[in-house]
């Protein structure tokens, strides 16, 4: 073979030797990216698994919070509609004690209860909106009320500080969460010894602004509450109910 034709052959061997290796190499990135992509899925599978499993409760039927005009909460005769007085009397709600009102809107029982604790006190001012934070803090400004404290929270966790509150009132906002046993779960470490959780709502379906009242203590105790006061005196302002839960 003359000098022309060896390196034609040669030439056609490195040819088949390229094709090889692409062949090789295509058929190793996509065993690669399949492997990759079914990793991915399981992760993401995984993941959505143990969020669940994080947050302890599979999501319910609930309401959209509500984020219009928050002076709609402001009318002339709730505090006798809601008879507000004795809701705190029975929250055990008194000068020196530390009150949260979690889900506030526009502050309309922040500021009484701030009322009743008096300078020794400190009333928790907690809602997952932004634009209600804002509201109650300048109304707190306003009002001259030094004893409120505004806190942005989350869906999950209301970020009231540990061990701190004596009361907590959670008004026409319980429908609202999505996920309440491991949020009430966690709003165990913010309470004081004997402290009383307040739940005031309307019968409904979850998603009507409304939650029945045995749902609410199904998920109450299996947050590790027991309740220890149920009262309809709320009635004349929309509310069916009004519970009292403690820590078992």
């Amino acid at each position: 073979m003359n000098s022309r034709g060896l390196v034609r052959g040669g030439l056609l061997e490195m040819r088949r030797w390229m094709m090889l290796i692409r062949r090789t190499a295509g058929v190793t990135i996509g065993l690669a990216l399949l492997l990759c992509c079914a990793g991915s899925r399981f992760v993401e599978r995984v993941s959505a698994q143990s969020a669940v499993a994080v947050a302890g409760q599979e999501p319910r039927p609930t309401s959209t919070p509500y984020k219009g005009d928050l002076s709609i909460f402001e009318y002339p005769d709730r505090d006798e509609k809601l008879h507000v007085d004795r809701v705190m009397d029975l929250l055990g709600i008194a000068p020196g004690k530390s009150v949260a009102d979690v889900g506030a809107g526009s502050g309309w029982f922040t500021v009484r209860a701030a009322a009743r604790v008096g300078a020794s006190g400190a009333v928790y001012a907690e809602d997952i909106n932004p634009e209600a934070i804002d509201y109650i803090t300048k109304r707190a400004e306003r009002e001259k009320l030094g004893n409120v404290r505004p806190i942005l929270g989350t869906v999950d966790d209301t970020k009231l500080p540990a061990n701190s509150v004596d009361a907590i009132l959670i008004l026409k906002t319980y429908h609202e969460m999505a996920r309440p046993i491991p949020l009430m779960e966690k709003l165990k470490l913010s309470l004081r010894p004997g402290a009383k959780v307040g739940i005031i709502d309307r019968d409904g379906d979850g998603t009507n602004h409304g939650i029945m009242p045995d749902v609410v203590e199904r998920e109450m105790a299996k947050a590790g509450y027991k309740r220890v006061g149920m009262y309809d005196f709320t009635k004349s302002d929309g509310q069916d109910y009004f519970l009292i839960f403690m820590v078992k």
